[in-house]
């Protein structure tokens, strides 16, 4: 599982993060996120805010993006938090990487619905292209980890690599989707069965088959 244990604070990290702050895109960005919530609330736009924050991090890396201890601190600073209630919620949550992690994180559902549907194989097919549970690749371009249901058990075994699913995965269909990634192009998301479209059975639907093009009235049949 993904370590949630934030990096050492050390001098270099102070170095390089101790001025963060939000850039003019974020700041619009935080101020919309503020703006949903009433006057004197704002303390509840720390998740948000924390996105932000990592996905800045991300672009000045060119990675999928992390929270150094001095940008929680900013970011408790702009919501008047004390900053062990920022660091509460990053370490709480796995949507937000509190090590630096690659350009593409490849988090792999070991779950036992994607278990029983080949997650093991795919978790093989990551390390056989240098992957490492937790550690950024070599070529700076993977993170490796395993996490729990993400809710696709219907199309298992799925990874999710940052912001996308990738669905009804082979080692095959992954390296493809990792090949296309690598390029630094844009491979399909959601399910990889060729003719399925989202989660409906795979084959084709076996009952009320006329919905499938259009909102069809049982009704009367019935």
């Amino acid at each position: 599982m993904a370590n949630r244990q934030p990096a050492p604070d050390t001098p270099e990290l102070r170095e390089r993060w101790g001025n963060f702050a939000f850039s003019a895109e974020y700041e619009a960005k935080a101020q919309k996120a503020l703006a949903r919530y009433p006057e004197g609330r704002k303390k509840s736009a720390v998740m948000p805010l924390l996105d932000l924050a990592q996905r800045q991090v991300g672009e000045e890396t060119d990675t999928q993006g992390w929270l150094p201890l001095p940008v929680i601190e900013y970011v408790a600073k702009y919501l008047d938090m004390p900053v062990i209630r920022v660091l509460e919620v990053a370490t709480f949550y796995f949507m937000y990487n509190m090590t630096p992690v690659g350009k593409y994180h490849v988090q792999v559902c070991g779950t036992t619905p994607c278990m029983l549907r080949g997650s093991d194989d795919i978790i093989a097919a990551c390390k056989k292209r240098g992957m490492k549970m937790g550690h950024v690749s070599d070529d700076g371009l993977w993170t490796l980890t395993e996490v729990e249901c993400m809710g696709n058990c219907a199309t298992a075994p799925m990874v999710q690599i940052n912001d996308d699913n990738y669905e009804d995965l082979t080692p095959e269909r992954l390296d493809a989707v990792l090949d296309a990634l690598a390029k630094g192009e844009q491979p399909k998301t959601g399910t990889q069965e060729p003719g399925r479209h989202t989660s409906e059975p795979s084959g084709g639907p076996t009952t009320l088959k006329e919905m499938v093009t259009e909102n069809h009235d049982y009704r009367g049949e019935w």
